[in-house]
């Protein structure tokens, strides 16, 4: 027993990963030393202090809440928050915490996952750049094109509408002739490089008839574990059409990034529920996402729900991207996406998909 204890000791002690036993009162009880490696405080001043004052101030309400759910006996499995380190420097943990409700205690090991979160902000930030300057780029082409032919058409219609027969001087006629042919060779220059500038704008997709039903698998099996761990429940129903003609990568996105929105935002000690249904309207088919999760005040956001880098709440994991991605798929091809959402009542995304 007491070797078994000793190696215990040894792999608390020497433990790459951060190990805690905090208490139910908000203390820490017990840390192994790559805690304060980490943070540069000591291990008395670590002890010595709530817990709650080392977390950063923008997390310290929504661990407040998911800390009443351990009491509560609900293990809590890859949450992350952010920590300030005593430098003042932020770190990234993901915690997996288990209570111990008779002794008033929870056990704890967090990773730190700083630079995996430094790396998808600059993936992230990348994808929205390039979607970005690509938009950027199809107005530039359609705004050269209309800008750029009017003139010039005009320009080589009022040489051909000149009447020459007046004119005596050979080299007056030369010059006139001159300029009617160099007009006509830059209108085929002008037409030729802007058509090939308008379709190199076009962002080149696929487009095929898509299995709603394969979709959602690939993305539930690619994040599994969040699934798992979340305990969501999956409404599905695709009775209405089974298939959509759409680009397959960018139908994945959508489904990814409301599907783990919703999981993301899902209320503490709430079983997240999302009900994914298909319906037509007329002849359009429309997709709806809903979800019993936070919400938000929409009337207050009003038409910044999908611009670039916004954000509705003070949970560290909003990004203002994915929302930003899935207009842009969905208007990209034509369709159209809109959104009903209260706070603490959940949110109701309709996609509606060209014909």
């Amino acid at each position: 027993m007491n070797k078994l204890r000793l190696n215990s000791d040894y792999f608390f002690k020497f433990s790459p990963d951060l190990l805690c036993i905090a208490g139910f009162d908000g203390f820490f009880k017990r840390i192994n030393p790559a805690v304060s490696n980490l943070l540069g405080y000591t291990e008395e001043e670590l002890l010595s202090r709530p817990i709650n004052s080392f977390i950063h101030p923008l997390d310290r309400n929504l661990t407040a809440e998911y800390r009443e759910s351990i009491k509560k006996g609900k293990p809590l499995m890859n949450y992350e928050n952010r920590y300030l380190k005593k430098s003042g420097e932020t770190v990234w943990l993901s915690w997996t915490s288990m209570p111990l409700n008779e002794d008033n205690l929870v056990y704890a090991i967090a990773k730190d996952i700083t630079h995996k979160k430094k790396l998808e902000e600059e993936r992230n930030a990348l994808l929205a750049n390039l979607s970005m300057m690509n938009k950027k780029l199809k107005d530039l082409s359609f705004t050269t094109s209309h800008d750029l032919r009017e003139p010039v058409n005009n320009l080589f219609g009022i040489l051909h509408l000149l009447d020459t027969s007046e004119i005596k001087n050979p080299e007056t006629l030369n010059l006139i002739e001159l300029l009617k042919k160099t007009a006509e060779k830059l209108e085929l220059k002008m037409n030729k490089h802007l058509n090939e500038l308008s379709e190199n704008a076009k962002v080149s997709v696929k487009i095929e008839d898509v299995s709603l039903a394969e979709v959602l698998k690939t993305v539930q099996d690619s994040i599994g574990a969040l699934i798992s761990n979340s305990k969501v429940v999956f409404q599905i129903d695709f009775t209405a059409f089974q298939t959509i003609s759409f680009n397959r990568d960018y139908l994945e996105s959508i489904f990814l990034n409301l599907i783990t929105n919703s999981i993301k935002y899902a209320k503490p000690s709430t079983t997240p529920i999302i009900t994914i249904k298909a319906k037509m309207v007329g002849e359009v088919k429309r997709l709806t996402f809903t979800d019993n999760g936070i919400g938000f005040d929409k009337d207050a956001v009003k038409d910044r729900i999908f611009g670039l880098s916004q954000t509705f709440n003070t949970r560290p994991e909003s990004k203002g991207i994915g929302l930003y991605l899935v207009h842009t798929h969905m208007t990209n091809l034509g369709g159209h996406i809109s959104v009903e959402s209260k706070i603490n009542e959940g949110t109701e995304f309709t996609l509606s998909f060209k014909g």
